[in-house]
C-alpha cells in the first residue's frame, strides 16, 4: 500500500473542505455553496477509483453516487427547513437521521431492481 498516494488523496479532500469554508466565511456564502454541490470530491474519487480499479469498478461508483445523491439532496432540504424552527445542532442531527433512513430506503429499492 502506497502512504505516500493516500496522504494525497486525504489532503485533497481536506483542501476541498477549507477552501468552501473560507469562501463561506470570507467572501460569500453563496460561492461556498457553489464549490460544495460542484462535483470535486466526487470526481477524485471517480478518478481515483479508475486510476486503482479500472473502468467496471468506476461505472459502479458513479452509478452509485448518481441514486444516492438523492438522499443527500433530502438530507439538504430537511436541514435547510429545520434551521428555521430549531437551533444547529437537533436540526444536523435530525437532517442527518432524515439521510440515513433515505439512504436505507434508496438501498432497499435498488436491491430490488
Amino acid at each position: 500500500m502506497d502512504y505516500t498516494y493516500i496522504i494525497l488523496k486525504f489532503l485533497i479532500g481536506g483542501g476541498v473542505i477549507v477552501g468552501v469554508t473560507l469562501l463561506a466565511e470570507q467572501v460569500n456564502p453563496k460561492y461556498g455553496g457553489i464549490l460544495v454541490a460542484a462535483p470535486i470530491i466526487t470526481s477524485l474519487a471517480i478518478l481515483f477509483t479508475w486510476s486503482e480499479t479500472g473502468q467496471a469498478t468506476t461505472r459502479q461508483l458513479i452509478i452509485g453516487a448518481f441514486w444516492f445523491a438523492i438522499p443527500t439532496l433530502l438530507f439538504l432540504l430537511v436541514l435547510y427547513l429545520l434551521l428555521a424552527r430549531y437551533p444547529f445542532l437537533p436540526s444536523f442531527g435530525g437532517a442527518l437521521g432524515f439521510w440515513l433512513a433515505a439512504v436505507v430506503v434508496m438501498n432497499r429499492l435498488l436491491t430490488l431492481m
